[in-house]
């Protein structure tokens, strides 16, 4: 089998079978195929495309490039969830205690953020002595007893992925559907969870902008769940503006739990008691959506899922107490107003441009070498439809000495748009893909 027909036959639009791929992925990682036919075929994929059954047996060999974790000496089944990505994309802070209180185990596997988009890594490292590295057994053990762990991606997961999307990051073709859901599939079925649950987002802040690429992108990787036998649901929602209201990694731990007490943003808690609903579905521990969702109001209610995270907290060697007193939490050493230009009504809040002026204040990274100031962000005092007055506050700056401030306040400029009439209501919950 050679590489140069692998390349013809998909530039000419033929399908792939598995052993293709599989000599493609094998031959890769052992570095017997150059970077520059693996270019060439990636840039053959992101014009011809894949079906649901390629894009299977591509998600399959990247599986079989390395580790995969064996979750089945956990009591239950066990379910996932990931985001594609966004701007005060709190979710998985409220969503890992919500759903273990409610007796369902989360073993969770997160990343790092990049540019604009936050990580979840990131934002629980802002928590004083919280561990995020731990050995599988480790991580096994703190699941069974706690119900939940949240720790960073192993080293070995999926390296044909992490070949693959450094090359696609070169070669412009990252945002190529199966090439994206075969890289979030292979890491979620490595990370070995029986069920998975997806929060594809699309608007300004989210890398499918466009919502019919997103909802592609969605219908994709439910039918490489069903190709390899994860049960996989995906929720498509609006990232046009931040959910919540911060952006920032301590800003954030602080919104989530505020949204554990009961207390946080209505969208990032309807958010999470959908995502929470579908994870119970999945699992197979809720009959329907309806039933779950009640379930988890009563974890909220009672304080438990609040309790939880203080729990996973304390596994990790957090500091459990800034459950009660956030102010344990990093803050910044200066917080600078941005004032409305106009009154109004907040017709839009770019999330995009939000995201790169938090990650100019110290909040993210440019790259994977930077360092982040984990008290940096942006603190939304408005949402859309929101009524203004001219030189109301419309945001929060929080930063240090090496914030690029002026940099940051000119994205903020162009992020807020006012208008004299309200805007039509939206539900930022678009569609659920079973």
């Amino acid at each position: 089998m050679k590489m140069y027909d692998i390349i013809h036959n998909k530039r000419e639009g033929k399908k792939h079978s598995a052993e293709e791929i599989s000599h493609l992925i094998e031959g890769y990682v052992s570095e017997e195929i150059p970077d520059y036919q693996v270019s060439a075929w990636a840039m053959a994929v992101y014009f011809q495309g894949m079906d649901a059954e390629e894009t299977a047996f591509l998600t399959e060999a990247v599986v079989n490039s390395g580790d995969r974790i064996d979750l089945s000496p956990l009591s239950g089944t066990t379910v996932d969830k990931h985001s594609t990505g966004g701007v005060g994309d709190t979710t998985t802070l409220v969503l890992v205690p919500l759903v273990a209180a409610a007796g369902v185990p989360v073993p969770k596997m997160s990343g790092r953020g990049l540019g604009h988009t936050g990580g979840t890594i990131d934002k629980l490292e802002s928590i004083p002595g919280l561990e995020v590295e731990m050995s599988r057994r480790e991580f096994l053990d703190q699941v069974e007893k706690v119900g939940a762990a949240v720790v960073g991606q192993t080293a070995n997961l999926t390296p044909a992925d992490k070949k693959l999307y450094s090359l696609r990051d070169v070669t412009a073709t990252v945002d190529s559907p199966p090439l994206i859901a075969s890289s979030i599939m292979g890491k979620k079925i490595a990370g070995g969870a029986d069920s998975i649950v997806l929060d594809v987002k699309t608007g300004s802040g989210a890398f499918m902008q466009k919502i019919e690429a997103a909802r592609k992108l969605a219908e994709l990787m439910v039918g490489i769940g069903k190709e390899l036998d994860r049960k996989t649901l995906a929720l498509l929602t609006d990232m046009s503006q931040p959910l919540g209201r911060m952006v920032g990694n301590s800003l954030e731990v602080k919104e989530a739990i505020k949204t554990l007490s009961g207390e946080g943003p209505e969208d990032l808690e309807k958010l999470c008691l959908e995502l929470g609903a579908a994870m119970l579905k999945a699992g197979g521990y809720s009959p329907d959506l309806d039933e779950a969702q009640s379930r988890l109001q009563d974890q909220l209610n009672s304080g438990n899922a609040r309790q939880k995270l203080a729990e996973i907290i304390a596994a990790q060697g957090g500091e459990a107490g800034v459950v009660e007193d956030t102010g344990l939490l990093p803050s910044a050493e200066n917080v600078e107003s941005y004032r409305s230009p106009a009154g109004g009504y907040i017709a839009d809040i770019d999330a995009r441009r939000i995201g790169r002026a938090a990650m100019l204040l110290g909040a993210g990274r440019e790259t994977k070498e930077d360092e982040i100031d984990y008290s940096a962000g942006i603190e939304l005092m408005v949402s859309r439809g929101d009524p203004v007055d001219e030189d109301q506050m419309l945001a929060r700056l929080h930063h240090g000495k090496k914030a690029d401030l002026e940099e940051a306040e000119k994205l903020l400029k162009g992020a807020f748009s006012i208008s004299g009439q309200p805007p039509a209501n939206f539900d930022f919950i678009i569609d659920l893909i079973e």
